[in-house]
């Protein structure tokens, strides 16, 4: 498990989805949300466009909060935070 500090967050688990395709994009995403608890945070790094409002409207349907949002050239990173 890693354990990245930036700004008081700690990342408990990080998905690279780069460079996958997969017909329901956010199945791995959703599969490591459910492996967490409550109060932990997690980064997804993604290079596909569509990725980065897919993510955006899963994190709103779900108890999950997206506390950070950053573009590294094609590169898309999240940081989530799982609420309950």
């Amino acid at each position: 498990m890693s354990q990245d500090e930036k700004e008081g967050v700690v990342i408990e688990e990080e998905l690279d989805t780069r460079g996958l395709y997969c017909p329901e994009p956010l199945f791995e995403v959703r599969n490591l949300s459910e492996t967490l608890s409550e109060g932990q945070c997690f980064k997804v790094i993604a290079d596909d466009p569509a990725a980065e409002e897919d993510l955006k409207r899963w994190a709103k349907r779900t108890d999950t909060q997206v506390v950070e949002f950053n573009k590294d050239g094609d590169d898309l990173i999240f940081v989530f935070k799982k609420l309950k």
